[in-house]
């Protein structure tokens, strides 16, 4: 049994990585606690120090170290249990995946797959996704986005912790190569429509549809379980790609990150 304080993993993700190092603000996301299998646990111990990266917003990351190489690098935010991730890394082993979450069980999850599948192109982020972009990730680092599935947030009262506003795309836009795409998913249709919208009105990306509406899921996004009993349940699934498209603004890409 662990004493008062003691760390869940002692050679794991840290349970609070900023800590209060930052301003409080509101967050996006709501941790989750479930319970840590044993095989996950094991991952977390065996693994965090090779592929798991703590955002605590100290220092900006070199990905080509973090990755011991210099293949293109995707952020995503939010990935659940990790099977889509694992998925994807494999089916595309020349793209390095910085896959980001705050639920330790996906951590664990996901450092499992990764070393059971020999997918040496995954790394595990832990913690606030915005400190991540914003101290942690050099100006036009990343060539790709993903989003998927974040949380709805339903209630009116709630929409301003929604992910996909103005401000986060302009703080995405500052971190992402010209050309790179950003891809969401939701399986709610109201914030899909207002993700269309705030895209579409943002100077730095453009709808990669002609016609300006939603895209078919690609190919290269895998069909998760919980997207599958949703599809089951007559959900209507929305994916947007959207194009960062100029040079970012004075107050992004030019300013270092951590300043």
């Amino acid at each position: 049994m662990r004493a008062k304080g003691e760390p869940r993993f002692p050679d794991g993700p840290k349970a609070d990585p900023a800590g209060s190092h930052f301003e409080r603000r509101i967050r996006s996301f709501q941790p989750r606690r479930s319970r840590v299998t044993a095989g996950q646990a094991d991952a977390l111990q065996r693994l965090w120090h090779k592929w798991g990266l703590d955002i605590d917003g100290h220092g900006v990351v070199d990905l080509a170290d973090l990755f011991g190489n210099g293949n293109p690098v995707v952020l995503e935010i939010g990935f659940g249990m990790g099977e889509a991730t694992a998925q994807m890394a494999a089916a595309d082993p020349d793209t390095n995946i910085l896959a980001v979450d705050v639920h330790t069980p996906g951590q664990g999850n996901l450092l499992n797959l990764a070393d059971r599948e020999g997918l040496t192109n995954i790394r595990v982020g832990n913690g606030d996704a915005i400190i991540l972009l914003r101290e942690m990730l050099a100006p036009a680092s990343l060539d790709g986005l993903r989003v998927y599935f974040p949380d709805p947030w339903p209630k009116k009262r709630h929409h301003k912790r929604r992910l996909i506003q103005p401000e986060f795309l302009t703080l995405a836009a500052s971190r992402l190569k010209p050309g790179a795409v950003v891809h969401c998913a939701t399986d709610w249709e109201p914030y899909a429509e207002q993700m269309l919208e705030v895209f579409t009105a943002h100077p730095d990306f453009e709808n990669t549809r002609p016609d300006g509406g939603f895209a078919p899921r690609p190919a290269h996004r895998p069909l998760t379980r919980f997207e599958g009993q949703g599809l089951d349940k007559g959900h209507v699934v929305n994916d947007l790609l959207f194009r960062r498209v100029r040079p970012g603004r004075e107050s992004g890409e030019d300013r270092p990150a951590g300043a």
